[in-house]
């Protein structure tokens, strides 16, 4: 993600280098530290700033062998309480409400959502249960994420998990939380990367892809008021998450140069003459 930020500020200097100062007006930087968390305090303000432009440049990382993300699942994300009764384990086990034998009920139900016909997951994932060891549990919870392709399979899942009842006599459920990202579809995507598609060639990319992934981004959100958005401009690399997450450093160059032209041609169509722009490569 901070190459993604070093490429943008690069491709607007070679842009102001080539065409003078007014040649990055329009452009607005957005930059936001809570994407992963599902972007709670920035999603007004990312919406707020993309409301009225022409078009979204996500610098989010690309996808496999440099891939472009046309296409990104939406995010739900829920939190799944059951509530039960405590006894002592050894003296009276029949008097408590296990809510961890009813978070175990929960979880496969929740996991028999799963569409993988239309690509829905919904996956259980961090949970817990109880107190003490000697304590029949009377709290537990689940975590659950869920990835959809359109807002449909969104609403499906998310009327199936509110309908979710207990198994238990005595326990009960709460369930909070809901769609936090719309989906990012081809729709939104398909005009930038045909335009990319056309660039890549003067930046020495011989051949760009374009991929549909499960992983949110904030590119989710201008999609979702309707703006032009093309994800995955940033770096090309591997292991995203993971102890060996890198950036393959030599595309930087040309990925920055893609996004110096893009830039230029969405600001000023008939003034585009990427030729030019041979030598403005990083």
């Amino acid at each position: 993600m901070k190459t993604g930020i070093i490429q943008i500020f690069h491709a607007l200097q070679v842009l102001t280098d080539a065409d003078g100062p007014p040649a990055v007006d329009g452009v607005t930087v957005l930059i936001t530290a809570d994407e992963e968390i599902g972007s709670p305090s920035s999603r007004g303000l990312i919406e707020q700033e993309a409301d009225g432009c022409s078009a979204a440049l996500v610098l989010e990382s690309a996808g496999p062998g440099g891939a472009l993300k046309a296409e990104r699942k939406g995010v739900s994300l829920y939190r799944v309480r059951v509530t039960g009764r405590a006894a002592h384990a050894g003296l009276e086990p029949e008097n408590g409400v296990n809510a961890g034998v009813e978070l175990a009920h929960q979880i496969l139900a929740i996991a028999a959502l799963n569409d993988p016909v239309s690509g829905t997951t919904v996956t259980p994932t961090a949970s817990h249960a109880g107190t003490t060891t000697n304590t029949v549990p009377a709290e537990a919870y689940i975590a659950v994420d869920v990835r959809a392709s359109s807002e449909a399979e969104q609403q499906r899942v998310d009327r199936a998990l509110r309908a979710l009842r207990p198994t238990l006599k005595g326990a009960s459920l709460s369930i909070a939380g809901g769609p936090n990202r719309p989906p990012l579809t081809h729709v939104q995507s398909d005009d930038l990367a045909a335009l990319a598609r056309s660039l890549a060639p003067f930046c020495g990319i011989p051949a760009l892809r374009t991929v549909s992934v499960g992983g949110g981004s904030d590119g989710n959100f201008t999609a979702g008021i309707g703006i032009p958005t093309l994800d995955g401009l940033g770096a090309v690399g591997d292991g995203a998450h993971a102890d060996h997450e890198q950036v393959h450093t030599e595309h930087l160059a040309s990925r920055t140069a893609l996004l110096a032209l893009m830039t230029r041609s969405l600001l000023r169509p008939s003034a585009v003459a990427p030729e030019e722009m041979r030598d403005a490569r990083p």
